[in-house]
């Protein structure tokens, strides 16, 4: 055997090529189990997401749709029975609107803690859960400093900042789902990454439809049994959930219907609007393309080289193929399930172009750059504003007002003071049409601002209200804009 050549002209080659491998494959030690650091970011992201949605919720900023809902759930769950939500309609069994079972997990937290600040504190702790696994993958092939700034990125992205803004969604469990799976695909952990996808069936009724193409690239990287089975499951996990499930439980019996055409119950679709929607509509009006742009940015573009963006194309699609125009924005917390899947094919991106240092450190610092400029617009940026550490004295006055409404009482209440009776009373939502009619109590927040104000706007309800103490309801209290009434006999 002869030695290598070790001549100057070979030299600059070697190191070139060692300066590659290490961005892809930085060391033997980094391939060792999370780091502390790791865990102290995921712990940071969390008690700052779980700050922010108990701060919103203790300003009275949270809602009956989706806070009320959600509490309404996991207390049946936790009673032991089939979940349903009064503030959808009386004894309205949820499975009729969304088929997320995997919401009795929360159980035990409610036995312990019976609060909608329980499921806050959930739902902090799962997303940033999901910061683990593409952190460590970040760490093993592009380096510490490079994992810190992807984790702080996918941490404080705009889809999840809009998510805690949007109060509690079942689709926090499919995070930590969605982070681990595509992160075990992209490292060719075939086996894992179907093991991770799998429960997402559980999470909502078109998850499936995530989990078919996680099986199909599974089916394309090698494992062709277990990534058809795997797609397969999928697909028939949606199938039944909106043709089976959905339709046997909703009470107006309409939800046969197909998942894109959104749940307004706007009536029919012709051929032609559904050809629309396929086509031209899948990028107007400008919100989808502003949403795709928002996507795609905090990655300077570079996810689209992944074959794991894939893995995005059936949310993307019924939510722009929606007539639902809340489904094609930045709002709410429809883009969380995406946000793993962008960041985890930045990481691969990056790692399958094998960048020199120097190139390595402008992708960094640009995808830092975005989503700090992106930060000011949504959610996350209110913990740094004086107003939302005020004091106010009229959240003192509400609770001392619903403290004179006995437990197991029939209330409706307006729609942010329901979230804070949910776990004691039978509330719905005053002015929906769906609630429970005649309840023994009624308090209502008339000082509401123009742009909270839902369902009624203030002469309807002031005449709604005028009429309820004409008839049969008496006057308990009125202070600070709040009135609390009592139904007479």
């Amino acid at each position: 055997m002869h030695a290598p050549p070790t001549d100057s002209a070979t030299l600059p080659t070697q190191q070139s090529a060692l300066e590659e491998e290490t961005v892809a494959q930085p060391s033997t030690e980094s391939r060792s189990a999370v780091t502390w650091w790791i865990w102290a970011l995921a712990g940071a992201l969390f008690f700052t997401y779980m700050a922010l949605s108990l701060r919103l919720h203790q300003r009275m900023l949270t809602n009956a749709f989706d806070l009320g809902i959600f509490e309404q759930i996991v207390r049946s769950y936790a009673n032991g029975q089939l979940p349903v939500s009064e503030v959808k309609g009386p004894d309205f069994p949820i499975f009729g609107d969304h088929v997320s079972p995997v919401l009795a997990l929360l159980a035990p937290l409610y036995w312990l803690w019976p609060s909608p600040s329980a499921l806050l504190v959930a739902q902090a702790a799962l997303i940033a859960a999901s910061v683990l696994p593409l952190t460590a993958w970040a760490r093993r092939t592009l380096g510490t400093m490079a994992a810190v700034l992807i984790g702080l990125g996918y941490g404080l992205s705009w889809g999840i900042a809009s998510t805690l803004g949007a109060e509690f969604h079942e689709v926090a469990f499919a995070a930590p789902l969605v982070a681990f799976s595509v992160t075990a695909l992209g490292t060719g952990r075939l086996r894992a990454a179907v093991f991770w996808a799998l429960p997402l069936v559980l999470v909502k009724e078109d998850l499936g439809l995530t989990v078919a193409a996680i099986g199909l690239l599974v089916a394309k990287r090698g494992e062709r049994k277990l990534g058809i089975i795997t797609a397969l499951c999928g697909l028939v996990g949606t199938l039944v959930a909106m043709l089976v499930v959905l339709p046997a439980f909703d009470p107006s019996g309409s939800f046969g219907r197909l998942l894109w055409l959104g749940n307004t119950g706007g009536g029919e679709s012709s051929v032609g609007d559904l050809l629309h929607s396929a086509t031209i509509g899948l990028i107007t009006p400008q919100a989808k393309s502003t949403t795709l742009l928002l996507l795609l940015a905090p990655t300077l573009f570079l996810a689209l080289r992944s074959p794991l963006m894939w893995i995005a194309l059936p949310t993307l699609l019924w939510r722009f193929a929606s007539d639902y125009a809340f489904h094609w924005g930045t709002t709410h917390h429809y883009s969380l399930v995406l946000m793993p899947i962008v960041f985890a094919a930045f990481i691969d991106a990056l790692v399958r172009r094998r960048p020199n240092p120097s190139s390595l450190r402008r992708y960094l610092a640009g995808s830092v750059a975005v989503t700090f400029l992106l930060l000011p617009q949504f959610p996350l940026w209110q913990l740094v504003q004086p107003a939302t550490w005020r004091h106010n004295p009229r959240i003192a006055v509400a609770h001392r007002l619903m403290d004179r409404i006995p437990d197991g009482a029939t209330v409706q209440a307006s729609n942010q003071l329901v979230p804070h009776l949910t776990n004691r009373t039978s509330v719905s939502l005053y002015g929906w049409y769906a609630s429970r009619p005649n309840p023994e109590w009624i308090m209502v927040d008339t000082s509401v601002p123009l742009n909270l104000r839902w369902p009624q706007d203030a002469i309807t309800e002031r005449i709604a209200l005028d009429t309820a103490r004409a008839q049969q309801y008496r006057t308990v209290a009125e202070q600070d804009g709040f009135l609390l009434l009592n139904r007479r006999g």
